[in-house]
């Protein structure tokens, strides 16, 4: 069910719409509820504690996983170890950079404007200074969700995951958004 009219103004997941560039972008996600929002902040409690480990966890399996997503790291780049890369302090920045811009749209959920904005401010820095092709956002998004589930099994069930999953969908429609505002040509690819 693809929604091609404008949504309603906010109280929306995580801001409105963006017309014309509709066309190239992912089905949006439907908006979370009160009571998803509220599980993602408390799982997320859970998570923020130990963010750092967490977010080198998540940067270590993706590159190792996804190799090629190292060709935009000068920093680490040639580096195949995941214990060299565990060391790395390029690496460990990078992971808190990451995990607290997720911090930043989870604090923020009940204020779509705000997060949206913030997601367009990494998907533009990603498409116009670092060239990250747009899907890597989505690997990366299950690559964070994969950790999260292994890492915190008693808060991540089933049911949380779902949510957790409703909640990646959307940040990837946001980022992908603000590609194609910048003129991105491909917005997805069959790389995953």
């Amino acid at each position: 069910m693809s929604r091609r009219e404008s949504p309603p103004p906010p109280p929306q997941l995580l801001g409105g719409q963006r017309g014309e560039c509709e066309e190239e972008r992912p089905e949006r996600a439907e908006p979370l509820s009160d009571a998803e929002r509220e599980i993602i902040q408390d799982t997320w409690g859970h998570v923020y504690k130990n963010c750092e480990d967490v977010g080198v966890s998540v940067l270590i399996r993706f590159f190792v996983n996804f190799p090629s997503a190292k060709q935009y790291f000068s920093q680490f780049r040639e580096m195949e170890d995941p214990e060299e890369m565990e060391q790395s302090s390029q690496l460990r920045q990078h992971a808190c950079r990451v995990m607290n811009a997720l911090n930043t749209v989870v604090e923020n959920l009940n204020d779509p404007e705000k997060v949206s904005s913030v997601l367009a401010l990494v998907g533009k820095a990603h498409a116009l200074k670092h060239k990250v092709e747009p899907i890597y956002f989505k690997i990366l998004s299950g690559v964070i969700l994969e950790v999260l589930s292994e890492d915190y099994p008693e808060c991540f069930t089933a049911e949380v995951q779902l949510v957790w999953t409703k909640l990646m969908g959307a940040l990837y429609w946001h980022v992908t958004g603000a590609y194609t505002e910048v003129g991105w040509l491909q917005v997805s690819s069959s790389a995953v």
